[in-house]
């Protein structure tokens, strides 16, 4: 007999545009009608859910709790000055209980939900009201609790692991060192756990997968985790129209959505833009990159004003919930995707891009745009890219980035930028996988 009650653990759950909150939130109808009853935890970070029990708890630890009652307090007041002077005084008042906590332990902030989590859920399992565990992360915090939910019922545990806990520094370095980093120590623990105790465990790249298979031979053995990999896949936003023709406008329009750093920054594309300028000075008239979804990184904004290219770049920074339209953040975002010319993919510079795929990839396949990815040792994400027509760069050969770059001028020019093959990978097709395990493993 299948069992279907399943306690779902989500930090971030119910947040809007939020990667760690999409993955697990879009699943959700599909578990519906997979008969699956969820009981959901989560922070107060989001948007409570009324189809089924969903509680939200504060976090005990000082700089989660600062975390969330920021996202709790946009969510009810916006961000306006009441916001700013709130989350100001409420900053203030924590900063020396942040210090102390940071310095006795050094965890990531989020971690201290793992205690209400665990306290509410081992009320619930013995109300007799659980059957299977379901972490999901995101933040760390989730797997915790479902660990020692584990270990104190005995119940089944099924974990979804979006990014590597194990960030090894090299291709020659399989993780297995200590960390320096205390959080990044914890991390390592964690996954030891998980492949350890959980009954199902998955990670959403084969080179994730791979990596930690190696530094945790027992899994796949008799009594300890079973692994695999699963495509997260996206559910497209509603409105959106798979079918819409593209118009050329006055401008070459390169987006990117999502967050930037140093490691993943758009000064790759300036940088690129150089030679290009050079050889096509006309285009400096046409090209415009647009940053959406985060501040700029750093590293852009350097380059920026040492090549002088402030006219060329357009920051929009977060696109939330339209109130005027009452379309969200995502469906906006979304609207702006399929308004653009090439969208722009950029994966990092780091060795732990061989094991991640950014998220933001399986929105832009519903938006039938083409995707120009900047890509960084990953030979799955790259067939994905090819396989559906893409413009495709190594981030390590800049002669490679600034080719591609002038063949999506030329090709705009002609009106001929390459028209994607229609291959999405949606959301269906993850939580069949998730069934089908799991009806192998619990039953």
């Amino acid at each position: 007999m299948q069992k279907k009650n399943w306690l779902i653990l989500s930090h971030g759950f119910n947040m809007d545009g939020r990667a760690s909150s999409l993955t697990i939130t879009d699943k959700i109808p599909y578990l519906l009608d997979a008969g699956i009853q969820p009981h959901v935890f989560s922070a107060i970070t989001g948007i409570k859910d009324a189809r089924f029990p969903h509680k939200q708890f504060l976090a005990w630890g000082p700089a989660a709790f600062r975390f969330d009652f920021r996202h709790w307090f946009a969510n009810q007041y916006g961000r306006g000055l009441f916001y700013k002077v709130s989350t100001g005084l409420v900053s203030l008042l924590l900063a020396p209980f942040i210090a102390l906590e940071k310095f006795f332990l050094g965890y990531s902030s989020q971690w201290s939900w793992a205690m209400p989590a665990y306290v509410h859920g081992l009320k619930l399992i013995r109300e007799g009201k659980v059957d299977v565990i379901y972490s999901t992360g995101g933040a760390w915090s989730a797997h915790l609790a479902g660990l020692w939910l584990k270990k104190k019922t005995g119940l089944p545990w099924i974990v979804e692991i979006h990014d590597p806990l194990v960030i090894r520094q090299s291709p020659i370095d399989p993780g297995f060192d200590k960390p320096k980093n205390r959080d990044a120590q914890f991390r390592q623990y964690l996954e030891k756990q998980i492949c350890q105790y959980a009954d199902l465990a998955w990670w959403f790249t084969d080179g994730a997968l791979h990596y930690a298979k190696l530094r945790n031979p027992n899994l796949n053995m008799p009594d300890n985790a079973y692994g695999f990999v699963l495509m997260p896949g996206a559910e497209p936003p509603s409105g959106l129209d798979a079918n819409q023709a593209h118009s050329y406008a006055k401008q070459l329009n390169l987006c990117h959505f999502g967050s930037l750093a140093n490691d993943r920054s758009l000064s790759t594309i300036l940088n690129a833009l150089v030679p290009l300028l050079s050889k096509h000075p006309e285009a400096r008239e046409y090209i415009r990159v647009h940053a959406y979804g985060a501040p700029l990184d750093p590293l852009t904004i350097e380059t920026l004003k040492d090549l002088k290219f402030d006219d060329l770049l357009v920051a929009h920074g977060r696109l939330e919930k339209d109130l005027a339209t009452g379309k969200s953040g995502r469906e906006r975002v979304a609207e702006r995707m399929q308004a653009a010319d090439v969208l722009i993919l950029l994966h990092g510079n780091d060795e732990w891009c061989a094991e991640y795929i950014p998220s933001k990839l399986y929105d832009y396949l519903w938006m039938g745009r083409p995707i120009w990815g900047i890509t960084h040792r990953n030979p799955q994400l790259d067939q994905m890219l090819l396989d559906r027509g893409a413009y495709l760069s190594p981030q390590s050969d800049p002669q490679a980035v600034e080719l591609a770059l002038e063949r999506i001028w030329l090709d705009w020019k002609k009106q001929q930028l390459i028209e994607p093959k229609w291959l999405p990978v949606g959301v269906d097709q993850a939580v069949e996988k998730i069934m089908v395990e799991t009806q192998k493993v619990l039953t």
